[in-house]
């Protein structure tokens, strides 16, 4: 081996070890980012290593504060875990309570930042975001998921940067391969509204009349398919469409098999007359 194949492998082996202690810091700076922002209402349980008496469970106040033995009042509301041990950990060490105090903090229940689900879901109520970037879809799984007679489209609506917020949210296309993007993030005090899924009416001869799901793209053909089809005494001749115009005015159609039905559309199948 020549002297210059050594001194190359030496240098690779000291970027190697070098190279590590720059990576924690962009790693650590990442993490501050996204990690759980402590809230008011969130419960706290704070121990100090090899500290038992310093041992505390305490409730975030409205003002963002808690009391902390020997510390007094000590602001943690908008902090992230990390920031809060230190905060916490700097007090002790500053003030020559603690030499080397190693502080940990377990949020034991998330009350600050929570989110509403609402309409139709499964489990519609209020659910805590207990991870700094929950996005919508992971919200609706906590809810149960979309129901049934629940649209395609959910409706986001809370407040971004002091500004009212509003977003609607294909579903289907968010799973057939959409962009993070279109997965927004879920902040504190959001609200997603699932509304009913479009509706068509069927009635005459037919076998199943009622309310339908309108599908998306769905024909005529399709709607009378999913009623079970016409009964023996109904003409395709007799099929009629009821539906409103923009003024709200019914207008009487006579559309083909393949044309594509509404919301709101009334499909009405008369009796043969032979």
């Amino acid at each position: 081996m020549n002297i210059n194949s050594t001194t190359g492998i030496l240098a690779l082996c000291a970027a190697l070890l070098a190279a590590p202690a720059a990576l924690p810091v962009a790693a650590q700076t990442a993490a501050a980012t996204a990690e759980y922002r402590l809230a008011a209402g969130d419960v706290v349980r704070i121990s100090v290593y090899q500290n038992p008496d310093l041992l505390l469970e305490a409730r975030v106040s409205e003002a963002g504060t808690i009391s902390f033995p020997l510390l007094g009042s000590v602001a943690i509301g908008g902090l992230g875990v990390t920031q809060a041990e230190k905060l916490i950990a700097d007090g002790l060490r500053n003030g020559n309570f603690v030499k080397q105090p190693q502080v940990s903090i377990l949020v034991v229940q998330v009350r600050g930042n929570q989110a509403s689900v609402l309409g139709q879901v499964n489990r519609p109520g209020r659910f805590p975001l207990d991870t700094a970037e929950m996005r919508l879809s992971e919200l609706l799984a906590q809810a149960g998921g979309v129901a049934a007679n629940g649209a395609d489209v959910v409706t986001l609506v809370g407040r971004r940067n002091g500004q009212a917020f509003r977003q609607e949210i294909d579903l289907p296309a968010l799973f057939r391969g959409g962009k993070l993007t279109d997965d927004p993030l879920v902040l504190n005090g959001d609200t997603v509204y699932v509304d009913r899924a479009p509706i068509v009416y069927i009635y005459g001869e037919v076998q199943r009349p009622g309310a339908l799901r309108l599908e998306r793209g769905m024909t005529l053909l399709q709607a009378l398919a999913t009623g079970g089809g016409l009964t023996q005494r109904g003409t395709e001749k007799g099929i009629r469409v009821h539906r409103k115009d923009a003024d709200g005015k019914v207008q009487v159609l006579q559309p083909g098999m393949d044309d594509r039905v509404q919301e709101g559309d009334v499909v009405y199948v008369r009796e043969s007359l032979f």
